[in-house]
């Protein structure tokens, strides 16, 4: 495995609702990064709302920045 190949997958709220289903994240460790729907969750059409626990995949490359790959109940 490589280092472009590594995912690091952090849990958080959601706090904000921005366009293009785009989401302000808060995660565990205080930091706030905007995420973006993962494909699958757009797919199937599985709503995201304000206060729900998500869990984001975040490149090495770049802390800033996600993608929401599940929504906790």
């Amino acid at each position: 495995m490589t280092k472009s190949d590594e995912k690091n997958i952090q849990e958080g709220i959601i706090i904000e609702s921005l366009p293009s289903l785009t989401f302000k994240v808060k995660l565990s460790d205080e930091r706030e990064i905007l995420a973006r729907l993962s494909g699958k969750m757009r797919i199937h059409r599985i709503r995201v709302l304000v206060g729900d626990q998500v869990k984001v995949e975040m490149s090495p490359y770049d802390e800033t920045k996600g993608r929401i790959i599940y929504r906790g109940k």
